[in-house]
């Protein structure tokens, strides 16, 4: 049942990624991307070379680039380093496995001591007389 909700919520997110892609805002773009002088997302930064990042995204947004368009002729120019969010492929592909693996075992290792403290040897039950 959970596998049934998971996909349908995936198909009724999916047109608006698409949409996101192909028509980004300034604002959503401003967001996932990181000012190079003061490692801060576009929207909270007023840097010169953020300005000038601000600028550049506007243009393209006006000239009718996708989302991707855009960030790649920043990461040309920048690096990978000018994006907010790792890339989800790769060796950066660990900074999202990582996190989700370490709370599992986190959550395992929990639940185990949680079962263990919570039994009591059998020597130490009352005996029935």
């Amino acid at each position: 049942m959970r596998a049934l909700v998971a996909v349908l919520l995936a198909l009724a997110l999916a047109p608006a990624a698409l949409a996101s892609e192909e028509h980004p805002t300034q604002a959503e773009l401003e967001g996932e991307l990181v000012c190079p002088t003061c490692h801060t997302t576009l929207d909270q930064s007023n840097a010169p070379v953020a300005l000038r990042m601000k600028a550049f995204v506007r243009e393209r947004i006006a000239a009718g680039d996708t989302k991707s368009e855009i960030k790649d002729r920043l990461v040309a120019q920048f690096g990978k380093g000018v994006l907010a969010a790792p890339e989800t492929e790769g060796f950066d592909l660990l900074a999202w496995v990582l996190p989700v693996a370490g709370l599992i075992a986190g959550g395992a290792v929990l639940s185990f001591l949680l079962w263990r403290w919570t039994r009591r040897p059998e020597d130490e039950l009352p005996l029935l007389e």
